[in-house]
């Protein structure tokens, strides 16, 4: 773990506002780090950091962070989803709602009858994996993920020999969704030991009425299920309905901001307290009969 420029983003939905860099040690717990109430080692703070952000830490260890020397608060709290790749798809399916399954089977049935013909590829080996990169970027550049959040599929040579050098361990997959032969949907995924993440998604923007990305992950599931090389699917921080459809489990869990106690690190501290709440507040007024459609036009504005 090493101290990186980190930035603190003051955020709606899928939208930035404005970021305040801060140098950060970034402590994240795994998702059998979750599961078994164990904590990844914490470093010691350097000297020119300014403190930690601590992600996925189960609620009920929250308390058991040392905050000596450092004031801060909870960004955010939710459910850290995955999926048991164990139970096999037929019960995987049978676990959702009724309301899940028929809307699933209608998404994927629009898909298909799509009249420039829909195909879905996986890829694993190295040589797959390069292909892929090709393609797959292309649409990256699109998404509200790069465009918005910073966190679209990336492009540079280290990315790339990290993708070889997993492939080499058999440690990640990657599918991609075509109409036509033109990418519309795009998942890549490393692998922890026996679970695999959810690290780099993506859709054409364009064709959202279609759902794609939720056709795609789908069919990875299915495959990965059937293939039995992974015993879960960790959907990582972060709440979603596809990810709540889609799971099997899932543990409360926090990110928990700390900093040195500066006068600029409480000033931040202080603006992004006060934005967060306000948040909260204009979700629970979004969230009355009829406002609902009026809050997600904001958010896309």
């Amino acid at each position: 773990m090493t101290t990186a420029v980190l930035p603190l983003r003051f955020q709606i939905g899928a939208r930035t506002l404005l970021t305040i860099p801060r140098r950060l040690e970034r402590v994240a717990w795994s998702l059998d780090g979750v599961l078994d109430d164990r904590s990844p080692p914490v470093p010691q703070l350097a000297a020119d950091a300014d403190g930690y952000l601590f992600t996925s830490i189960p609620e009920k260890l929250e308390a058991e962070i040392d905050r000596t020397g450092l004031t801060g608060f909870v960004r955010q709290r939710y459910m850290r989803h995955y999926t048991d790749l164990a139970a096999g798809h037929d019960a995987w399916m049978s676990g959702m709602s009724a309301n899940a399954r028929s809307s699933l089977k209608r998404k994927r049935k629009k898909l298909l009858q799509h009249p420039e013909g829909l195909a879905i590829r996986s890829f694993r080996t190295a040589a797959e994996l390069a292909e892929f990169q090709l393609l797959a970027r292309p649409l990256a550049a699109l998404t509200y993920q790069e465009r918005l959040l910073g966190s679209g599929l990336p492009d540079d040579d280290r990315f790339k020999r990290r993708t070889a050098l997993l492939a080499s361990e058999d440690s990640v997959r990657a599918w991609l969704m075509t109409l036509g032969g033109r990418p519309i949907a795009y998942l890549w995924c490393a692998a922890e030991g026996d679970t695999l993440r959810y690290d780099y998604v993506g859709h054409d923007p364009a064709l959202s009425e279609w759902s794609p990305g939720t056709v795609l992950h789908a069919a990875a599931l299915e495959e990965l299920f059937a293939k039995a090389r992974f015993k879960r699917f960790d959907f990582t921080e972060g709440e979603g309905q596809h990810k709540r459809q889609f799971a099997t489990g899932g543990v409360p869990c926090v990110d928990l901001l700390l900093l040195r106690s500066t006068i600029a690190n409480r000033a931040t501290l202080g603006a992004l307290r006060y934005f967060d709440g306000g948040l909260g507040v204009l979700k629970r007024i979004a969230d009355r009969p009829g406002l609902s459609a009026l809050a997600k036009r904001v958010r896309r504005a």
